[in-house]
């Protein structure tokens, strides 16, 4: 088929997400012309018509004769990059284009995703692959009017998607959101325990393509080392003692979704190597198999630390920081955002009402004691605080006799942070100062920290402290 021709579907898309596609049109830039005309095929099957370009020449020609709705974009052309394509994103309006490499850990085509790249393909194309980018594609125009519509909640409730807040630094966080959600970017998310990172993972997943996928939340920091190669990427029936059955793993269980990954710099080195892996292939092994299995999954991860200290203290490797750390997002602290605090209350206290069939009202004696906390356990502090408020209320009152304040500051001792002092460090004083104030009970201490107990044995662990000089409640 010569470059450049059009051709008709070849048959009824085979599902309701092609069948929206039926009258779309696909652009093929892929100079190895069977490749092109092999991927042609697969895509004429979904319900497309296609056109072939071998080369960037034909495919603007091509672009000048009809507006493609996707275009499928090779890395390497004879005349230039396929990159150079993106340079007229305002001629191409709001064509998605996905890229074709063979090279995905490149720094190409990462920043291709940045540029606006729906997502990437790894050559040679799987088939299934294909496919479930052709499903994802959705409709640019009303991707951006959902992002405005929710830009206009937030301004004008505080709410946008899960989240709730109106402080200026949450309008920067709901921008990101908005700029990345419709990509496949892997997305890292800095922000103290507590703060809402899940939450931001998942507002990320219910304005992507992947919505109607699993999202699913693993804390990496509260699976047993043993476990967590099992957990991660399944294991075989028999392949070690315990194993009856075979089970499938995160990576398996989330195909076609979200795999958030919360705590990531607690994932022993080992497992990391094979994350960097999946990153890179797409595929993975069981755990006692040697059959290679391919997953399509978005993952964001998330830290508590700073990752770049994290690194230098060998916590995190340094190729998977730069693969993951495509496009940053930081969560704000809830001292940070203390105008958001009647809000995020309020917020909470709907929900316990709604559970609870009440009608219970904060007081403004309440709501002026909550506005003057720092919040050191943030946003997962505060949920605490107004569910034990609602719990302590006599009547559909809560005042602020009901609201107790237990952590490190408000029980007499203090932390001073000299200027300089970094993050770590900071961290080092806080998990220490807590654990201290309530007399060393770790389950407590980790509780005000808003961190799980396995996490706050990793850090009494790193510090040189034998954790079995605190007790357990």
């Amino acid at each position: 088929m010569p470059a450049g021709q059009v051709t008709s579907a070849a048959k009824p898309p085979s599902n309701g997400d092609a069948a929206s596609a039926a009258e779309s049109f696909a652009l093929i830039v892929e100079d190895d012309r069977d490749a092109a005309q092999a991927l042609a095929e697969l895509v004429r099957n979904e319900g497309f018509r296609t056109a072939i370009a071998g080369s960037l020449a034909e495919a603007r020609q091509q672009v000048v004769l009809r507006l493609p709705d996707l275009v499928l974009l090779d890395l390497m052309l004879p005349d230039g990059s396929g990159m150079e394509l993106f340079d007229e994103r305002e001629e191409l309006g709001n064509v998605e284009i996905v890229l074709m490499t063979g090279h995905a850990s490149l720094e190409t085509s990462i920043q291709a995703l940045r540029l606006g790249a729906a997502d990437y393909l790894l050559k040679p194309v799987s088939p299934r692959q294909l496919k479930a980018v052709l499903n994802r594609i959705g409709r640019p125009a009303e991707s951006r009017a959902e992002i405005v519509k929710l830009q206009q909640t937030a301004d004008s409730e505080g709410r946008f998607g899960h989240m709730r807040g109106r402080a200026p630094v949450m309008q920067l966080v709901y921008t990101q959101i908005g700029r990345v959600a419709g990509t496949a970017v892997t997305v890292f998310i800095i922000g103290e325990s507590g703060s809402g990172k899940e939450v931001v993972a998942q507002t990320i997943h219910d304005l992507s393509r992947r919505r109607k996928a699993p999202f699913l939340a693993v804390n990496c920091g509260a699976i047993s080392p043993q476990l967590i190669e099992s957990e991660m990427f399944g294991h075989e029936k028999g392949s070690f003692t315990g194993a009856n059955r075979q089970h499938r793993g995160f990576f398996e269980r989330a195909n076609g979704g979200t795999l958030f990954l919360d705590e990531v710099t607690e994932m022993p080195l080992e497992l990391q190597v094979k994350l960097l892996r999946v990153l890179e292939s797409g595929t993975f092994m069981r755990v006692g198999s040697d059959d290679l299995l391919e997953t399509d999954v978005r993952i964001v991860a998330a830290t508590n630390r700073d990752p770049a200290q994290a690194v230098i203290a060998g916590k995190l490797r340094e190729d998977l920081f730069y693969r993951l750390n495509v496009f940053q997002i930081r969560v704000p602290p809830l001292r940070d955002r203390l105008e958001d605090v009647p809000l995020l209350a309020q917020h909470f206290l709907d929900a316990l009402n709604s559970r609870e069939k009440g009608a219970r009202k904060f007081a403004a004696s309440a709501l002026d004691k909550l506005g003057q906390y720092s919040w050191p356990g943030n946003v997962r502090e505060l949920r605490n605080v107004v569910q034990r408020a609602y719990i302590m209320a006599d009547g559909q009152s809560i005042t602020a006799e009901c609201i107790p304040f237990d952590a490190p500051q408000r029980s007499g001792q203090s932390i001073t942070i000299a200027v300089g002092t970094t993050v770590e460090q900071m961290e080092r004083q806080l998990i220490l100062a807590t654990l201290d104030s309530v007399k060393g009970h770790k389950e407590r201490a980790a509780e005000l920290l808003g961190i799980s107990p396995k996490t706050l044995y990793n850090r009494l662990r790193d510090y040189g402290r034998d954790a079995s000089e605190a007790t357990d409640e």
